[in-house]
């Protein structure tokens, strides 16, 4: 039996396993470094299927490795299972782990064939917190030779583009004072939250090309009786790269200091580390499409992919350091798209299934091309041994 066909049916008697492991994460929603059902309940079933489980790597609790073989070429499948604060599993990160875990149950049988390692990465907090970067400079990812995931989308994407994302968050503090008796006493942290959203609005105008700025109040005072002496808020900058990012922080910075110099009050930034642009490896791309298109997909066309609005993840300070590959993978979701309630609604149910089932089949084997492809395997193998880390975050 080929090495394909072994890969098939290895999916095939795995199905019902990854698609009940799918629905259960999606059950039970868990936040950004509070997913312990769902990191136990991924690790747990590798555990079960033979592969060498530890957990708490990186030094975050959720986060795992489950290890196969012990071959040169390492494929690293990532799952991740954090979900939405208050629409749970809006983008589908259910899909994404279980159709890792699919993946991986499908190399392990042709491991030795193949010489490889099967690497499956439990990465928790992709949508606040970046979890992969922290993974990333603890080491995890240091022997993974080509990492990969498929993430739930409403379109087929074999190389979709994420953003580089910096994450903000301001507080401006003021003094307190009886709002009639005695305004002229306060100092009005809230008038800085505004002066601040409004030179942040204005200068939309003048952004560059790509670049975008989003923001929520996260405190706008108390009692309308009072003065305002703390408000804050949090945004979320994006930009096609890193550079770019940049030089939009700059321009929001400089916003959040005028807005303190006007109202008199003091300010302070806290950033969580940016996440980079997504570089897609040509080869994985090229070979996944091939997969997908195999299995019936309809992929859009690669110039249309490349103007095809798109969001941003923590994977994208992995691709700066190891080959990676991050498709779309399309679901019936009725029109809505990621972060909507209707699409958390989507994401268990026949399209979805059938999502985690071509998933896992795609990506197992998008990882037999790459080790079968004599150049390619070299040079993945070769990149990985003499790894150079770029850089990974932008520092405020």
């Amino acid at each position: 039996m080929s090495v394909s066909s072994r890969v098939s049916d290895a999916v095939d008697r795995a199905t019902d396993e990854v698609v009940r492991l799918s629905r259960a994460i999606h059950a039970e929603p868990e936040t950004a470094y509070q997913e312990h059902r769902a990191a136990a309940r991924v690790s747990g079933l590798l555990a079960a299927q033979g592969f060498v489980v530890e957990s708490g790597v990186g030094g975050l609790d959720t986060a795992f490795t489950a290890r196969f073989g012990d071959g040169p070429l390492t494929v690293g499948l990532c799952a991740e299972y954090d979900a939405l604060p208050g629409i749970g599993h809006a983008c589908g990160h259910n899909i994404i782990a279980a159709a890792s875990v699919g993946a991986a149950l499908a190399l392990r049988e042709v491991a030795a064939a193949l010489g490889i390692t099967v690497l499956v990465i439990g990465t928790p907090a992709e949508e606040q917190g970046g979890g992969k970067i922290q993974l990333l400079r603890a080491g995890v990812f240091d022997e993974v030779s080509m990492a990969m995931l498929v993430h739930p989308a409403p379109d087929d994407v074999s190389a979709p583009r994420p953003l580089a994302l910096l994450d903000l968050a301001v507080r401006f503090t003021g003094r307190e004072s009886h709002s009639a008796l005695a305004p002229h006493l306060g100092i009005n942290a809230a008038d800085a939250l505004t002066v601040a959203e409004v030179a942040i609005g204005l200068g939309r105008q003048h952004f560059e090309p790509g670049q975008l700025a989003h923001g929520i109040v996260t405190n706008g005072g108390t009692v309308p009786n009072v003065v305002p002496a703390d408000t804050g808020a949090q945004y979320n900058l994006r930009a096609p790269d890193m550079e770019s990012l940049g030089r939009l922080r700059d321009r929001v910075l400089a916003c959040f200091e005028g807005a303190a110099v006007a109202t008199g009050t003091t300010h302070e930034v806290v950033a969580e580390p940016a996440y980079a642009e997504l570089a897609h490896d040509p080869f994985l791309v090229s070979a996944y499409r091939a997969v997908a298109a195999d299995l019936g997909r309809h992929l859009a066309p690669v110039e249309v992919e490349r103007t095809m609005p798109t969001g941003s993840t923590d994977m994208g300070n992995v691709s700066r350091v190891v080959p990676s590959l991050h498709p779309s993978i399309a679901i019936d979701a009725g029109g809505a798209v990621n972060h909507q309630p209707e699409f958390a609604a989507a994401c268990v149910g026949p399209s979805a299934d059938r999502a985690v089932v071509h998933g896992a089949l795609a990506l197992a084997r998008t990882a037999v091309a790459a080790a079968t492809d004599d150049e390619t395997r070299q040079r993945l193998i070769d990149h990985g041994s003499s790894r150079v880390t770029g850089p990974s975050t932008v520092e405020i």
